[in-house]
C-alpha cells in the first residue's frame, strides 16, 4: 500500500528507531510513547487489522507475538511484566490501518485500560 505510514517505515522511506527486524516482522519505538517502553511490532506485509490475518494464516499472528516477547526481553521487561495491545477499528482507537501490536512496559499498568 503506497500511502500507508507503516509500509513506508518498512521500506525505509520514513525513519524509525528500529529495535528488531526479521523476514516477516519489524519492531520500532513509538514516536508518541504512552509508557517508558512503547514499541510497535508490525508485519512487513501490509495487513490492515487482526481479522485480515485469516488470509495470512495463524503463523503470522504467532510470529508477531514471538517478536513482541523478544522485544520485551530485549527492553528488559520480561521479568517485571509488559502489556501487548492491538486496536482494531476506529472505535477501538486504531489510527494507522496497518496491523500493529504495542509492547508497553516500564511502569505499573492499570486495569481496566480503557
Amino acid at each position: 500500500m503506497t500511502d500507508c505510514l507503516f509500509c513506508k517505515i518498512v521500506q525505509k522511506n520514513i525513519p524509525a528507531k528500529i529495535v528488531h527486524e526479521d523476514a516477516r516482522t519489524l519492531a520500532f519505538d513509538d514516536v508518541n510513547p504512552q509508557a517508558p517502553v512503547h514499541t510497535l511490532v508490525i508485519p512487513k506485509k501490509h495487513v490492515a487489522a487482526v481479522q485480515d490475518c485469516c488470509d495470512q494464516g495463524s503463523d503470522l499472528l504467532a510470529q508477531l507475538l514471538i517478536t513482541c516477547a523478544n522485544v520485551a526481553k530485549q527492553k528488559g521487561l520480561a521479568e517485571s511484566g509488559y502489556r501487548i495491545v492491538t486496536n482494531t477499528g476506529r472505535d477501538a482507537g486504531q489510527t494507522v490501518f496497518h496491523l500493529h501490536l504495542h509492547v508497553l512496559g516500564g511502569r505499573h499498568m492499570r486495569w481496566p485500560p480503557g
